[in-house]
């Protein structure tokens, strides 16, 4: 059986972050047969607008923040679960290839209802922009 990466995104490696924007982590399990082999976690970029150099966004405000780059660090990922996340950047991340679910829960039982088959995306926690 193939490799399969699964990035969570997690301020405290314990929960999922409610705001994809203002995670600073990816939390990324490796599986193999099923069974979880490795975990490590990874920083994301731009999670906050005062952690890097002005100008950096371009113009654009928290809401657009680091665009494609967040995804950098989990390009050897085939999954992203998250709290919820912008409409701009849930975009971004299908159209880099992620299958992408936004759910509740603790980091370690949404891996595990992932790999039960159990786990559930909830369309409603796409948040829309509101400009």
């Amino acid at each position: 059986m193939a490799t399969l990466k699964i990035a969570v995104a997690t301020a405290d490696g314990e929960r999922l972050t409610a705001h994809f924007g203002e995670t600073p982590w990816y939390e990324v399990f490796t599986i193999e047969d099923g069974k979880i082999v490795a975990r490590e976690r990874r920083a994301k970029p731009y999670h906050d607008d005062h952690d890097h150099e002005p100008g950096a966004h371009a113009g654009e405000h928290r809401h657009g923040g680091g665009g494609r780059n967040f995804f950098e660090p989990i390009q050897d990922c085939q999954i992203l679960i998250a709290g919820g996340m912008g409409e701009r950047a849930y975009e971004w991340a299908k159209s880099l290839g992620l299958e992408v679910y936004l759910t509740k829960g603790k980091v370690e039982e949404v891996v595990q209802a992932y790999l039960d088959g159990t786990l559930q995306h909830d369309p409603r926690r796409v948040h829309r922009s509101h400009h």
